[in-house]
């Protein structure tokens, strides 16, 4: 049992050819299933970040979260992840602490180095280079949001005897997420936090952390959970199968889980949840699962669930929303 660890809902905002509907309503039915969450006792909701996607998944999470965040009282908002090579970091920097600003410091910033070609080529970055555009984008992240002028000079960016302002009052914790080796140490090294995908790489990351000499508390994860949670969740699964096959496949396509070219896409949603990062629990089972989670590892401090899965719709997502608020939260707590 912890009072510790948050939990809330996971955004990408993707609207699917197959299951279209016009965007003015899509955005505004989720922003309104956002400030439900709150009122049903959601602490936190988590955005992600793609370019040029035909079922136009979100290319804009800080916008959505300023949205979002001026509709909710006490949620904390962040992103799992933006990709933080594709951007001017300095202008990154702004955006957050104006973010920050305006929700009286409601917001983290989780970065990621991405993995998509088609992304780098258009913003006119290289794949070769994201981990110093990473490292280099944190350095001016936290040297901006310090008060103090950047100076910084680097092999990808050179920022001058400038301050970036307005300052926050309360910095966003800068949070890193990845599956590799390289992504984990990095987290481990020079992020306030790690942005675990589906429980992998936990391990590593407080392993990391102990070479480091640092304490496992002295990093924190946060846990973007894929689990089906329903009362009886095969059914849920055969309910919503072909969206978990279209969430799983694009992300097989895109490079996600290794080089696209190599990559052997799911013929149907059995053999995605089999083989893939999806659980199905039931109350009891989450109960159980979440909090072994949280015992063992005590630097976990938010866990978050997709609202809903690509094409499925917000009264869909509502009903499991419900379930984990009214029957696996509380007994958590």
């Amino acid at each position: 049992m912890t009072n510790d660890v948050s939990f809330g809902l996971w955004y990408d905002f993707r609207n699917p050819p197959r299951w279209h509907q016009p965007f003015e309503s899509f955005y505004a039915q989720r922003l309104e299933q956002s400030v439900r969450a709150e009122s049903l006792g959601f602490d936190s909701c988590w955005l992600t970040e793609h370019h040029f996607c035909e079922d136009g998944y979100t290319p804009s999470p800080l916008v959505l979260a300023g949205a979002i965040g001026a509709r909710t009282q006490h949620m904390q908002l962040g992103t799992n992840l933006m990709l933080l090579p594709l951007h001017d970091p300095v202008r990154v920097a702004e955006d957050a602490a104006t973010l920050s600003l305006v929700t009286a410091g409601r917001f983290d910033l989780g970065v990621g180095i991405g993995y998509r070609q088609l992304e780098f080529d258009q913003f006119d970055r290289k794949l070769s280079h994201r981990p110093s555009l990473i490292e280099e984008g944190i350095e001016i992240l936290r040297r901006s949001w310090s008060g103090q002028p950047v100076n910084f000079s680097g092999k990808r960016f050179e920022v001058g005897d400038l301050c970036v302002t307005p300052t926050p009052e309360h910095s966003p914790a800068i949070l890193l997420g990845g599956m590799a080796p390289p992504a984990i140490d990095r987290a481990a090294r020079i992020a306030d936090g790690f942005l675990c995908t589906g429980g992998l790489g936990i391990d590593d990351y407080c392993e990391a952390l102990v070479r480091q000499g640092k304490s496992i508390t002295d990093g924190s994860v946060v846990l973007g959970c894929w689990a089906i949670i329903a009362e009886d969740p095969e059914a849920e699964a055969a309910r919503i199968g072909d969206h978990i096959l279209y969430q799983t496949n694009e992300y097989i396509r895109w490079g996600a889980f290794g080089p696209p070219a190599e990559a052997t896409l799911f013929t149907d949603a059995s053999a995605a949840i089999e083989n893939g990062l999806y659980q199905l629990w039931d109350a009891d089972t989450a109960v159980t699962e979440l909090n072994k989670l949280i015992e063992t590892y005590p630097n976990i401090r938010d866990i978050h669930f997709w609202a809903q899965f690509p094409g499925e719709s917000v009264e869909s997502g509502d009903r499991r929303l419900r379930y984990i608020a009214e029957q696996v939260v509380p007994r958590l707590r």
